[in-house]
């Protein structure tokens, strides 16, 4: 660390001498309370307020704040005060002191509540004063400069908060050098062997391009001075973090993100930049769908220039930055950039006042959440927002990407809550599953003991957690069910033979399974309960390895239905069967078995093969609502729509579907309904209570689909 003396000589190019004999003052007064302190690298303590304020003044950070910068520890952890502060250096320099200095000693019942109230204090101060936060991130950079001397808990406790608050902070305030460098820092003590691996692997490629770079400069030089375009020209690169994101989140090997070229050009004015742009198109192809002009529209931290991705000369992309001086000094110092020594009286720059504004949205925050966790997390929704963050009922946050829906939260809560959950209350208000969450909800879900996934959800669920899971449960439960259905088709078949699966023994099993190459006696039932094997000929096979064939009775046992097999059992859409509908089954490759109504016009039409179909009955107690169409003639009045879905109602029966013919003007209009039954005796009981409206003219059992 460079002597104090040496960096006030420094720092003399751009301050006033009345304003260095204030930062002397400031420095020794702060020298004196840390007297006897030392940082856990063994320095004097005094060496990191210098080093803080030495930041600032790369920036030009105005005197106050570099005053502020030399005494904002003294009141933490000194016995000076607030007041004393106020007396020897102005009112400013204290409220900048108070708004920076760390939270007071008080007790929380988590580290989370003391970390919350802490950022929120920082926050408001730094609403009031946005050099609040240019101190904060300054002093947050040297501690992270110097993390090495913190034991190891510790250091990956900080890198991670940083991570987490910091560097999106200063990425939001347009610090994009600040931005940077922590990131890279808590990468490094995060995870230090990954980082190690990193470092050298971009240092050797840094080598092996200085060639490919260097002519690739070369040519760019050449044809922007064909052009008249003054500019600076410098390769650039990524900083190490960034490359790892990149890795992670788009399953890259190191090769795949580095091969890219990186070059940035500054010019004098706007209307050169695009001179430079169009020149640049005229030297290398651009690549279609990735220029971006944020000079036109800039982005919310006031960031601005125009960015293109060329073909390269070896078919490498070159990426491009093009941009004005003042452009590039808000682009590595963003809202700093405008904190230039001025007169007290000078405006608020563009950019100065887009800050003030979010941060005055902060406030508004605060006061009306008043919990200081709650207002940390909304803080995150608004440094993260190409996330959604939602809460919890017990008021825990959880990230979600966004077109999220609350099947999504509930696989990214627990896969058991995903895969038992029936319905969502967002907000405190009953919501369909497929809703889609947004900032701030408050989202609860509700589970049913035997509630499983529904493969429909696919439709709208977005995360790879929900995906996958969903998926697996399916096929999981799709595989028991026409296991459970095989065996009893087989044991339906084997029933024509006078024989049962207990008849048959392990090394017959055996035999069938290499002769068929089945990969287990499960893998052989779900086939035959898919129908891709018929059950008849296994049976067949099966006693044929054993001892001669039995003679076939030709009385083949009846399958039972319950109605709760699963997705192994379908319900034919075509005829819509019921309990107390005589039924009969038929094996469907690939989708197990299908039950239709023995007068199916369909079947009827499909003329199945004899061997894919089975007797099939009810069982006498079914667990399962089934679906019924029916059709009504009514007379086209006032309230009869009402009348009739109040008497299916009364009858027990949930209306799953409705519609109505088109109105002609005529008396009489016909009405459809999909209705959930139990069996034909509730379907007749709904009819006779329908048949009772006067207005209903006629009633019908619509079969055919």
């Amino acid at each position: 660390m460079p002597e104090a003396a040496a960096l006030f000589k420094e720092w003399s190019g751009y301050l006033k001498p009345e304003d260095l004999t204030q930062l002397e003052s400031a420095y020794n007064f702060s020298k004196a309370a840390h007297a006897g302190q030392y940082r856990k690298s063994g320095e004097p303590y005094i060496s990191h307020p210098l080093a803080v304020a030495d930041i600032l003044a790369q920036w030009h950070m105005d005197p106050q704040a570099l005053t502020a910068a030399l005494l904002h520890d003294v009141t933490e952890d000194t016995e000076v005060t607030k007041n004393e502060i106020s007396r020897n250096f102005g009112k400013p320099v204290a409220e900048l002191v108070d708004g920076v200095s760390k939270l007071d000693k008080i007790e929380f019942e988590t580290h989370e509540k003391a970390q919350a109230e802490n950022f929120r204090k920082m926050l408001l101060a730094m609403a009031r004063d946005v050099r609040v936060i240019l101190i904060k991130l300054a002093d947050r950079l040297h501690n992270m400069r110097t993390l090495d001397a913190v034991e190891p808990l510790k250091r990956r406790r900080i890198a991670r908060e940083t991570l987490e608050i910091y560097a999106p902070i200063a990425n939001r305030l347009g610090l994009n050098s600040i931005y940077q460098e922590l990131e890279d820092l808590s990468f490094k003590h995060l995870y230090p062997d990954r980082y190690r691996v990193l470092a050298k692997a971009v240092k050797a490629a840094r080598g092996n391009r200085r060639e490919v770079v260097s002519k690739v400069m070369d040519a760019v030089k050449r044809k922007l001075k064909d052009n008249n375009v003054e500019a600076l020209v410098h390769g650039r690169e990524k900083h190490l973090y960034s490359i790892y994101r990149k890795m992670r989140e788009k399953h890259l090997s190191f090769a795949q993100v580095t091969d890219v070229f990186a070059f940035r050009i500054i010019v004098k004015d706007v209307q050169s930049c695009y001179l430079a742009l169009g020149a640049l198109h005229g030297l290398y192809k651009p690549i279609p769908g990735k220029f971006k002009d944020y000079i036109a529209i800039a982005k919310a931290n006031g960031y601005q220039s125009l960015h293109t991705t060329l073909f390269g000369p070896f078919g490498s992309p070159i990426e491009i930055q093009v941009r004005t001086h003042e452009m590039h000094k808000i682009a590595e110092a963003g809202v700093a950039s405008h904190w230039l020594y001025r007169s007290s009286d000078a405006s608020l720059s563009e950019l100065q006042q887009k800050t003030h504004q979010w941060l005055q949205s902060l406030i508004e925050m605060q006061s009306e959440s008043g919990d200081s966790v709650e207002f940390l997390e909304h803080l995150k929704v608004d440094l993260f927002p190409d996330e959604v963050y939602v809460f919890t009922p017990r008021g825990q946050i959880m990230a979600l990407p966004r077109g999220a829906t609350a099947v999504d939260f509930a696989y990214a809560v627990h896969t058991d809550i995903g895969n038992r959950c029936v319905a969502v209350k967002i907000n405190q208000e009953l919501m369909p599953l497929r809703s889609e969450i947004k900032n701030g909800d408050r989202v609860e879900i509700i589970t049913a003991a035997h509630a499983k996934p529904n493969p429909l959800w696919l439709n709208f669920v977005v995360t790879a957690k929900a995906r996958s899971h969903i998926r697996h449960f399916v096929k999981t439960m799709h595989f028991e069910e026409s296991v459970q259905l095989g065996e009893r088709l087989l044991n339906q078949a084997l029933a024509s033979f006078k024989s049962t699966l207990a008849d048959i023994r392990e090394q017959h099993w055996n035999r069938l399974l290499k002769e068929s190459s089945a990969k287990s006696r499960q893998h052989l039932l779900s086939d035959i309960g898919l129908g891709k094997r018929l059950a008849a000929v296994i049976a067949r096979q099966l006693l044929s390895l054993g001892s001669p064939l039995p003679h076939e009775s030709g009385v083949p046992g009846t399958v039972v239905i319950r109605g709760s097999e699963g997705m192994a059992v379908q319900f034919a859409k075509c005829c819509k069967p019921i309990p107390g509908d005589p039924i009969i089954g038929m094996i469907s490759k690939g989708q197990g078995m299908v039950i239709h109504t023995h007068d199916c016009p369909v079947m009827a039409k499909t003329r199945p093969d004899p061997d894919r179909l089975l007797d099939v009955q009810w069982d006498q107690e079914t667990r399962k609502a089934f679906e019924v169409s029916i059709k009504l003639v009514v007379a086209n009045q006032r309230g009869v729509l009402a009348k009739v879905a109040a008497e299916i109602s009364g009858a027990g029966s949930n209306i799953q579907n409705v519609s109505v013919d088109p109105e002609d003007g005529g008396t009489y209009t016909g009405m459809h309904f999909t209705l959930q039954v139990s069996n034909r005796l509730h379907l007749a009981h709904i009819m006779r209570a329908l048949r009772s409206i006067p207005e209903v003219i006629r009633i019908s059992r619509v079969k055919t689909g």
